[in-house]
C-alpha cells in the first residue's frame, strides 16, 4: 500500500531506489507518527470531519499500535514504503472507511515533519541531559582532584602548572557551551509544522492550534511554506548541535588517549575498561577513547553533509529531503551511546602522582619565575629578558610553586560558578 497509490504499477527498480532503508528508520519515528495522528484526529473531529464514535475508534486503534511499539512487536513489512502507510492500513483493516478518514488535511510532508520534529525534540532533551549528568561527573572530578598538578601544554610542549581539578572543570564549562546550542536546536524543533500538508496549507477550516497544544510544541510554525522548508532546517540544525557537542568529546578523548601513553603517564583506567594486544603483552589500550574520538569526527562530518544536500534547494519538497532522514537519526542515536560509554567510564578514571621536579619539567615555572620579578620590582619585559637568558645559557633554577589566586586557574576553580551556569540554563 502506498499513500500516493492511483492504481499504476511501479518498476521494482524505481521502487527500490526510492523507498531505500526508509523502513527501518521509521521505526524510530513509529511513536510519534502514531502521536500525531492521534492530535490529528482529535482535531478533525473538533472541526466536524470525523464524529466523535470515529475519533474514539481511530483513538483506540492508535493506542493499540502505540502498544506494540512500546513492546517491540510493532513493524513495518516490505509491503508498505514507510510507517505512514503501514498505520494508515491497520486503521483501514479495523475501521473500514473510518480509517481512511485520517489523510484528511494533511500530507505524507507534514507527516514526515511532525513525526521528526517530535524525535528530534525528545531526544534533545535526552541528550541534554545525558551532557548535564556528564557534567556533574566531571565537576565532581574537578573537585576531588583540584590539588593534584598536572603539567599545562601548548603546542605539545611543557608550558606551566595546571591541575587535574583545572582540566576537568574546563571540559565541565565548555560542555554548558554545548547545552546552549543544544537548548537553542530544542527552540527551533518545538515549533508544530502539522497543518502544513504538502507544504502549501488546506482549504479544510484545520485548527492548527489545537494540534499544538496537543502535541506539546511551544508554539507552532505560522507560515505553511515556512514549515515545509523547516525540513532540512531542523536537521542541520540537530546535526550541527550534536557536531559541536561531538567537538567537545573528541578532543576530551584526545587528551585522555594522550595522557594515557607512557610518555605521559598522567591517567590511567581499570583492566576492564582497555583493551590489550594480540602479540604484545604489555600493551593497555584506550580503545574506547580512539572510538569516541572516531565516532565523533564522523557526526562533525554529519553536519556538513546536511549543508550540502540542501543548501541549493528552492523552496517546496523536494525529494533530496529523505537523504538527510538517516544520517540525521544516526547522529541522534549515536551521541546518546557516545555520551553513556564517555560518562561511565570518565568516572572511573585513576589520576595519578605527577613529580614536577622531573627535569622534563623544568621550565613549567619560567612564566612564575618572571612573575616573581616584576613583583620585586622590575618590569615584565626585562623579568622577561632575564629569565629567558637564565633557559638559554642552561642556568635557570625552578623557583617555588605559586599560587594562582584570581578566579578560574588552578587555585580558584570557581566550581561552583560553573556549576551555576548549569543549573541557570534549566
Amino acid at each position: 500500500m502506498k499513500l500516493w497509490d492511483k492504481g499504476n504499477s511501479i518498476d521494482q527498480k524505481i521502487e527500490k531506489f526510492t523507498v531505500g532503508n526508509d523502513r527501518e528508520l521509521d521505526m524510530h519515528l513509529a511513536k510519534y507518527d502514531l502521536t500525531a495522528s492521534a492530535a490529528h484526529a482529535k482535531m478533525l473531529g473538533e472541526i466536524g470531519i470525523l464524529d466523535t464514535e470515529e475519533v474514539n475508534a481511530i483513538l483506540s486503534e492508535l493506542e493499540k499500535l502505540q502498544q506494540q511499539v512500546e513492546s517491540g512487536s510493532f513493524q513495518i513489512e516490505k509491503d508498505f514504503e514507510d510507517v505512514h502507510s503501514k498505520i494508515e492500513f491497520e486503521l483501514t483493516r479495523a475501521l473500514g472507511d473510518t480509517g481512511k478518514k485520517i489523510h484528511t488535511a494533511r500530507s505524507r510532508n507534514d507527516q514526515v515533519l511532525v513525526a521528526m520534529q517530535l524525535y528530534f525534540k525528545e531526544n534533545l532533551q535526552e541528550i541534554s541531559g545525558k551532557t548535564s549528568e556528564l557534567i556533574d561527573v566531571l565537576l565532581g572530578l574537578a573537585e576531588k582532584h583540584q590539588d593534584k598538578l598536572l603539567p599545562g601544554y601548548t603546542h605539545l610542549q611543557v608550558a606551566m602548572p595546571s591541575s587535574f581539578g583545572l582540566w576537568f572543570s574546563a571540559y565541565a564549562e565548555i560542555l554548558i557551551d554545548d547545552l546552549y546550542l543544544l537548548d537553542a536546536g530544542l527552540k527551533i524543533v518545538d515549533q508544530n509544522p502539522l497543518g502544513s500538508a504538502a507544504g502549501y496549507g488546506s482549504s479544510f477550516p484545520i485548527d492548527r492550534e489545537l494540534t499544538t497544544k496537543e502535541l506539546g510544541f511551544s508554539t507552532l510554525k505560522y507560515n505553511v511554506v515556512a514549515a515545509q522548508m523547516s525540513r532540512g532546517k531542523c536537521e542541520r540544525t540537530v546535526t550541527s548541535n550534536i557536531a559541536s557537542l561531538a567537538n567537545t568529546l573528541s578532543r576530551f578523548a584526545m587528551d585522555i588517549c594522550l595522557y594515557m601513553s607512557q610518555n605521559f603517564e598522567f591517567i590511567s583506567f581499570p583492566d576492564e575498561l582497555t583493551t590489550g594486544s594480540s602479540i604484545m603483552p604489555h600493551k593497555k589500550n584506550p580503545d574506547v577513547f580512539e572510538l569516541i574520538r572516531g565516532k565523533c569526527n564522523k557526526l562533525q562530518a554529519i553536519a556538513n553533509e546536511m549543508i550540502l544536500i540542501t543548501n541549493n534547494l528552492p523552496s517546496g519538497y523536494h525529494r533530496d529531503l529523505q537523504l538527510i532522514k538517516e544520517n540525521s537519526i544516526y547522529a541522534v542515536e549515536n551521541i546518546k551511546e557516545i555520551l553513556d560509554i564517555f560518562t561511565f567510564s570518565i568516572g572511573q578514571i585513576m589520576v595519578k602522582d605527577i613529580d614536577l621536579k622531573d627535569e622534563k619539567y623544568r621550565y613549567l615555572f619560567t612564566v612564575d619565575s618572571i612573575n616573581d620579578l616584576v613583583v620585586q620590582g622590575s618590569s615584565f619585559r626585562d623579568a622577561y629578558k632575564q629569565i629567558g637568558e637564565q633557559v638559554q645559557n642552561g642556568t635557570y633554577e625552578p623557583t617555588d610553586l605559586k599560587d594562582h589566586s584570581h578566579i578560574g586557574s588552578k587555585d580558584n576553580l570557581a566550581l561552583d560558578k560553573i556549576a551555576e551556569k548549569k543549573k541557570n540554563l534549566r
